[in-house]
């Protein structure tokens, strides 16, 4: 290069820095690099960090590495921007490699790159390296340090360690609202909704919270069909005016379908202007789950229409349509084109909705005949031959109950989840007669170390949660009240509608894991909130109750009497799904 060109190129190296730093074109930053290298001139650290940061920016990793390699003398910004690039491109495991290549005797981290190899663990799920930046972490003193704290939270969050999370929170002499939206998202994604909204109650007492914390304490509520906190974020989130947030309104959807108010749900999907792929699906999905399957259909016709391409998840919901509308074969056609209209090939869940679909239709063989071909392991498994186990009990065919022992014979160590196909199994003998067949179940339970979880249903009154366990009357709130109206309804319900115990009902184990014949004496915990619900509820409104387990047939049975005698309307979100009971009929039609 000339010396008139060189200095020509010294004025130009200002703007072309600039527009480095402002472009998100890929060809703006390939012709940068072509212009330096034309020139003759090696950049320096900071420059090449510039050309570095510019690629990764335009989402082109490769040539950020090929940068990187040519450097003479990477600083720790090249080494932490080159990780980023890589953790945001998805390739954790190359950041990972990053990480352990770098020269830490002449190198030293900053929190910077320590938050960004844990953010990598957290993609990977790898908590021995996340443990190791820890230690990392109190070693270099940047305990204090917001980032790589609230790294590490997300981070023990993502390994399912809820406690080694708070552990990092509660030691933190500063937290950002970022620190407090990962916590409760922590708690969230971990099934712990009761302590995100007790810490979502004690940040927003001081600060206001960001559409991400919103999302987690929805999701909080969502699974723990809670209404009255739902309908307050749903407040926050109109108030701070993040309605127009596709996350958010997908799930308050979710959330108010889960709660039981399927109508809000549709409510929240009418006054989106422009739905997008996740309302859409969120409204699909819930209309599904409580039965609503012509409004399902309508909408994924409509999604179709407006060239919304669906994902997975929605095309497992209109499965579920299908399933719970008897168009098997038209659920069958949208299995088996999945590929090759969407680009989408059909999973586990998938499989269990289509076996589902053909046993709701009595094509029950058929429904066998595909079980048997789908590879599925741990809980995928479990639920595609629970679902095959619940219509051979309906339809008395044990020889496919006899299969699905033989599959559970196969269980993985340490598949503690597995009791309610055993249940299920056990009763399916008792029904049939086969008591000794129902007796060897349970004590296969037993060797295996299998117990089910206790039953417990809960019901919300003016915002207070109110739980019940199966077979402990003495903790039941308005103990007297209560069994006094159970005692009450079983006599109207003999006099009035001849009602009767099934045979079956005296010998069956329930899903509570207790008997029923003590069953309006308030054994089952869906009687006791069933009754609490009517004395806290006298005028007519809708009943709602959550229940951790599967309905057993005889309560199933009284809720239906009990919805026609009263003149009530009773939802019960169980395991499996939602039932309306209203004027003696159940939204499931008896199928569940």
């Amino acid at each position: 290069m000339t010396t008139a060109s060189a200095v020509a190129f010294q004025a130009y190296f200002p703007y072309l820095i600039r527009s480095l730093k402002n472009s998100s074109s890929l060809a703006s930053v390939t012709s940068a690099h072509s212009k330096f290298l034309k020139a003759g001139i090696i950049a320096g650290t900071t420059t090449a960090n510039h050309f570095i940061n510019g690629y990764l920016r335009c989402g082109s990793v490769s040539s950020a590495q090929q940068m990187f390699d040519e450097m003479v003398e990477p600083n720790v910004v090249s080494w932490t921007s080159l990780m980023a690039g890589y953790v945001e491109a998805g390739q954790a495991n190359q950041a990972i490699f990053i990480l352990q290549a770098m020269p830490m005797d002449k190198i030293e981290p900053n929190s910077f790159t320590i938050s960004t190899a844990i953010n990598a663990c957290s993609q990977l799920a790898n908590v021995r390296i996340g443990k190791i930046l820890h230690g990392r972490i109190e070693l270099l003193g940047l305990q204090s340090d917001v980032v790589a704290s609230t790294s590490l939270i997300n981070m023990y969050g993502k390994t399912n360690d809820v406690y080694a999370a708070r552990q990092v929170f509660d030691g933190m002499s500063q937290r950002n609202i970022y620190t407090w939206g990962t916590i409760v998202s922590v708690y969230a994604q971990n099934a712990c909704g009761n302590e995100a909204l007790y810490l979502f109650r004690k940040f927003s007492s001081k600060m206001r919270p960001n559409h991400f914390m919103l999302s987690s304490v929805i999701n909080s509520c969502a699974g723990l069909g809670r209404f009255g906190p739902g309908r307050s974020a749903h407040a926050a989130v109109i108030r701070l005016g993040h309605e127009d947030n596709d996350v958010i309104a997908g799930g308050l959807i979710d959330m108010y379908a889960k709660c039981g108010c399927v109508e809000y749900s549709r409510v929240v999907f009418n006054h989106i202007e422009a739905p997008t792929l996740i309302p859409f699906t969120s409204m699909i999905v819930s209309a599904a789950r409580h039965g609503l399957s012509g409004l399902a259909l309508l909408l994924f016709d409509k999604m179709l229409d407006l060239r919304i391409q669906p994902n997975s998840i929605t095309l497992l919901g209109v499965l579920h349509a299908c399933s719970h509308s008897g168009l098997s074969d038209t659920g069958l056609s949208c299995l088996n084109s999945m590929h090759h209209n969407y680009d989408i090939p059909p999973n586990a869940k998938h499989y269990t909705c289509a076996v589902d679909m053909l046993a709701r239709a009595g094509r029950i063989d058929e429904a066998l005949m595909l079980a048997c071909q789908v590879d599925a392991s741990g809980h995928d498994r479990l639920m595609l031959w629970s679902v095959l186990v619940s219509a051979a009990r309906m339809k008395g065919r044990l020889d496919v109950v006899d299969k699905a022992s033989a599959q559970m014979s196969n269980l993985e160590p340490g598949q503690h989840d597995a009791a309610g196909i055993y249940v299920a199994m056990s009763n399916a003998y008792i029904s049939a007669g086969k008591y000794d067949g129902a007796w060897r179940v349970r004590k296969e339970m037993q060797q295996r170390g299998i117990r089910k979880d206790p039953g417990c249903s809960w019901i919300e009154v003016k915002n207070l949660v109110f739980v019940f366990y199966a077979g402990n009357i003495v903790a039941c709130p308005r103990k007297e009240e209560v069994i006094g109206l159970l005692g009450e309804l079983e006599e109207r319900m003999a006099a009035e509608m001849g009602y009767k115990r099934s045979f079956s009902s005296y010998v069956e184990f329930d899903n509570d894991g207790l008997g029923v014949e003590r069953l309006m004496a308030g054994v089952h915990s869906e009687m006791l909130a069933m009754a609490f619900g009517i004395l806290s509820f006298p005028n007519g409104r809708k009943i709602r109750i959550m229940k951790n387990l599967r309905m057993c047939g005889e309560c199933h049975l009284v809720f239906k009497v009990v919805s026609k005698l009263e003149g009530k309307e009773f939802v019960v979100r169980d395991l499996n799904r939602f039932h309306h009971f209203k004027d003696g009929i159940c939204s499931c039609r008896d199928y569940w």
